[in-house]
């Protein structure tokens, strides 16, 4: 616990960062776990894993915009990785995660709509999906957009983080949409009202996963935690969820043994690509200490 808040604080350190990237240890974690600085990178991982039988969720790693121009460059990146997919003939079928801070949340709650729309409408034109990504402190405003936006884009999903204490409330009022479930960001660290014990956090994961799969919508189960896969494949057979109701997603660089013990199950990789990749890399790190070197999801892989 110490341990992890330690690695959760050493997120947010410029210091820490600058030290991290200057060793050369890091250059390989982040080659492995991260599928480049751009678009272009990130839509050729896309086609591997593609060609592998696996479909993606792209995560740009953008940083929270300081401005409105800082805004419209969010939205044009996420454009621009649906303009490489499109390219590539690997669109349709893939999931576009966008991060509203970058696009101007905590400026003007519109800008970031708007922001959001835009990418909506590119990738519905070529067959792709988007899911609004949530962290602790950033949930109901996210919760807000997505709600603004499932009568226009209703095949827009959105991150449920675990962690929260009213999270299996905001799933039951989800169920018949496209949820991914996330254990969650550390509580304390964003000052939102959250579980402070992991066990506490995996309880109301079990929670919200009961909620979601009683509904109609489609469930992501972001996880690599061997009970919480298990968990959700029994409640899936209780629940007679057909196979293309639910997909268990995970890491880019990583896979779960518990999966291979799943066959047939359906399973998504997420991959993150960017220059900020500082940030996600530490926080991956503080929640699974010795999985980022487990064997990986890259292409050809398995």
């Amino acid at each position: 616990m110490v341990l992890r808040r330690v690695l959760v604080a050493a997120s947010s350190s410029d210091r820490v960062e600058r030290l991290v990237r200057s060793a050369p240890p890091a250059r390989a974690l982040v080659e492995r776990h991260v599928a480049g600085p751009g678009a272009e990178e990130a839509a050729s991982a896309a086609a591997g894993l593609a060609a592998d039988g696996l479909p993606v969720t792209l995560d740009h790693l953008g940083r929270p915009a300081r401005t409105a121009a800082d805004a419209e460059d969010a939205v044009k990146a996420s454009l621009t990785l649906v303009d490489a997919l499109a390219r590539r003939d690997i669109a349709k079928g893939a999931d576009i995660l966008v991060r509203l801070p970058a696009m101007g949340l905590g400026l003007d709650l519109g800008l970031a709509r708007r922001g959001a729309a835009r990418v909506c409408e590119a990738a519905a034109e070529v067959g792709a999906t988007v899911t609004l990504d949530a962290d602790p402190a950033t949930a109901d405003a996210v919760l807000g957009v997505h709600d603004a936006l499932r009568e226009d884009h209703p095949g827009l999903g959105v991150v449920v983080p675990a962690s929260l204490h009213d999270a299996e409330q905001i799933c039951r009022s989800l169920a018949p949409a496209r949820v991914r479930l996330i254990r969650g960001s550390t509580p304390g660290v964003w000052g939102a009202p959250a579980y402070l014990h992991p066990h506490e956090v995996d309880r109301s994961y079990v929670r919200c996963l009961r909620a979601l799969m009683a509904g109609a919508g489609t469930l992501m189960i972001a996880t690599h935690d061997r009970r919480l896969i298990e968990i959700a494949s029994a409640l899936a057979v209780l629940n007679e969820r057909e196979p293309d109701g639910f997909e268990y997603q995970i890491s880019y660089g990583l896979r779960p043994p518990a999966l291979d013990r799943l066959p047939g199950a359906r399973v998504r990789v997420h991959v993150p690509y960017g220059e900020n990749w500082y940030p996600h890399l530490a926080r991956r790190l503080a929640d699974h200490p010795f999985a980022l070197f487990a064997r990986g999801t890259r292409p050809g892989s398995r």
